[in-house]
C-alpha cells in the first residue's frame, strides 16, 4: 500500500467517525502454498535423511516466488470477507457499510505484507474473519501505534476548543534510531554531531551545486548514499520541514563531495534538536476561498469540456472532501544548469497528503515559465489524486482550489481571453486551462509570505521556516 493511500485511510476514519484496529500475521508466508514445484537434496543436517530428495509444499523465506504467494494467499481472503481491492491502490480494500444510524459509506482494509489495517466502524467482526484463517501476533492486536515506520497515535490540534482527537502520524521514534546511528558514526572517528543547528543547512547561502570540496572516497561516498536514503525516508514520514535540503542534496548522489557529507550531518544535528513533530489528519473544511473573479465561460475555447470520470467508479459514501494546493517555483535556483525547483503541498480537507519537491526537467526563460511548468506538474497531482479519492468511493466536493503566488500564471488560468505569449509553454498552458475549463482545478493569487509551497521551493531563514510550518506540523 502506498504512503499516501495510507494517508488517506487515516484521514477517512477521521472523517466518518469511524475505527482503526492494526493487526500482524505471525510467519505470514508460511501460510501460502507454494506457486510452483520446489525441491532440494537433504543435507547432513537432516540426519538419517540426508540424501533425500525434499519437497518445499509453503512459500518459505527466501524463495522468490514467496512474496507472490502470499499476496494471492491472503487477497483470496479479504475477498471471501466481502471486500474488493480498489484500481487505484489494489492494497487498498474497499466494501460498502452502513451505521446503525443509516449513515452509509466505505470500509477499508490496507495490507502491506503482513501489516493489515483495519478501517471500520465493526473492526472486531473483520479481525475474527482473518484470526479464523490466520495466527496474528498477539501484541500487535489493537488500535495502531505504528505502521510502515511512523508513531500513530490520536491527539488534540493546538488551540482546537472542541477537544476533539484526531489521527497523527509522526517518524520521531524513527528519527531518533536515526540520529544514534549516525552519533555512532562520527564518534567512531572521534566525532560529535553539531550541538546548535537552527536550520537543516548552516546557512541559507549554501549552494550544493557550487560545492568544490574533496570528491568523497569509497568509504564516504557509501555513507552518504546510505543517510540520503534515510533521510528520504524520514521526508515519506512527514518531515516535510527538511524536504527541501534533502531534495537538493539528493542530487549528487553519483559523486558526492566532502562538503555534501558534512550538509548531511549537518541535517542530523538539526533533526537532533528538532526530533518531534506531527502530522495531524484534520477532517475539518479548509476555509472557503472568495473567487477573485466570475466563474469564467470557457466553452469557446475549449468546447464545453467535462472533467473525465475513471471507468468502474463506484457509488460515492461518506462524507465529502475537498482538495486545496499549495504551488510554487524557485525560478533558475540551481546557478550551474539553471533549472528551476518545483514545490507542491495538497490538502485533502486540512490534512497534509501529498508533498513534492523536484528539480525540474527544463530551463525556463522566466519565472511565469516555471511558475507554469509547476502548476503543470500540480495539475498532475490533482488528476491522480481526485481519480484515487473517487475509486475509494469517497465523495469530492468541486474542484480542487491551487493556490499560486504569480499573477501571470493566475491570469493565464482563470481568464479564456488572456493571451499567451511564450510559446515554448504551450502545453503547460494548455493542459492547466484545460483543467481549469473541465472543473478540475481553480487557480488563486496566493501571496509570497503565506504560499506553503514556499518550503519545498528554496531554502529559508529559521524564523520564516517555523512560520510556514506552523500550520503543517506540531510539536516542532
Amino acid at each position: 500500500v502506498s504512503r499516501d493511500s495510507v494517508r488517506l485511510a487515516f484521514l477517512m476514519a477521521a472523517l466518518n467517525d469511524i475505527d482503526i484496529m492494526a493487526c500482524d500475521v505471525g510467519n505470514a508466508y508460511l501460510n501460502a502454498p507454494c506457486r510452483e514445484k520446489v525441491w532440494f537434496v537433504a543435507g547432513p543436517e537432516f540426519g538419517s535423511r540426508e540424501g533425500t530428495v525434499i519437497k518445499v509444499i509453503r512459500a518459505l523465506y527466501g524463495l522468490k516466488s514467496s512474496g507472490a504467494a502470499w499476496r494471492a494467499m491472503f487477497n483470496a481472503t479479504v475477498l471471501e470477507m466481502g471486500f474488493v481491492p480498489t484500481i487505484a491502490d489494489p492494497d487498498v480494500y474497499r466494501k460498502p457499510s452502513a451505521k446503525e444510524n443509516g449513515f452509509k459509506y466505505y470500509e477499508y482494509i490496507l495490507v502491506y505484507v503482513d501489516d493489515v489495517l483495519i478501517i471500520s466502524h465493526n473492526t472486531a467482526t473483520h479481525l475474527e474473519s482473518i484470526q479464523a484463517q490466520y495466527e496474528l501476533n498477539p501484541t500487535s492486536i489493537g488500535p495502531p501505534s505504528r505502521y510502515l515506520g511512523a508513531d500513530v497515535r490520536k491527539v488534540t490540534r493546538p488551540g482546537d476548543p472542541t477537544g476533539r482527537e484526531y489521527w497523527s502520524l509522526s517518524a520521531n521514534t524513527y528519527v531518533k534510531n536515526a540520529v544514534r546511528n549516525v552519533k555512532l558514526l562520527l564518534q567512531g572517528n572521534g566525532r560529535n554531531l553539531k550541538s546548535t543547528a537552527k536550520s537543516p543547512f548552516s546557512t541559507t547561502t549554501y549552494q550544493p551545486e557550487t560545492d568544490t570540496t574533496d570528491e568523497c572516497n569509497q568509504e564516504g561516498a557509501s555513507r552518504y548514499s546510505q543517510l540520503i536514503g534515510v533521510l528520504c525516508w524520514v521526508v515519506e514520514l512527514g518531515r516535510i520541514d527538511m524536504y527541501t535540503e534533502v531534495s537538493l542534496l539528493s542530487q549528487h548522489l553519483a559523486l558526492p563531495r566532502v562538503g555534501h557529507l558534512e550538509a548531511v550531518y549537518h541535517i542530523f544535528a538539526y533533526l537532533n534538536k528538532h526530533e518531534k513533530s506531527s502530522i495531524i489528519f484534520d477532517p475539518t473544511d479548509p476555509i472557503p476561498i472568495t473567487p477573485t473573479i466570475a466563474k469564467p465561460d470557457w466553452s469557446s475555447f475549449y468546447d464545453d469540456l467535462e472533467e473525465e470520470l475513471p471507468p468502474r467508479m463506484p457509488e460515492p459514501l461518506g462524507n465529502p472532501v475537498n482538495i486545496h494546493v499549495f504551488v510554487d517555483a524557485n525560478h533558475a535556483g540551481n546557478v550551474v544548469t539553471r533549472r528551476s525547483h518545483t514545490g507542491i503541498l495538497a490538502f485533502v480537507q486540512n490534512a497534509p497528503i501529498i508533498w513534492v519537491s523536484l528539480r525540474q526537467n527544463t530551463v525556463e526563460t522566466s519565472t511565469f515559465g516555471s511558475e507554469f511548468v509547476a502548476s503543470r506538474n500540480a495539475r498532475d497531482v490533482i488528476i491522480a489524486l481526485r481519480y484515487k479519492l473517487r475509486m475509494f468511493g469517497v465523495p469530492l466536493e468541486g474542484p480542487a482550489q491551487v493556490y499560486c503566488d504569480n499573477q501571470g500564471v493566475v491570469k493565464n488560468t482563470s481568464i479564456p481571453e488572456s493571451v499567451l505569449s511564450k510559446k515554448h509553454n504551450a502545453i503547460n498552458y494548455h493542459a492547466v486551462r484545460e483543467a481549469a475549463a473541465a472543473g478540475v482545478l481553480q487557480v488563486h493569487k496566493e501571496d509570497t509570505e503565506t504560499n506553503l509551497a514556499d518550503l519545498f521551493t528554496k531554502v529559508l531563514p529559521a524564523d520564516r521556516r517555523r512560520e510556514l510550518l506552523g500550520s503543517i506540523l506540531y510539536n516542532l
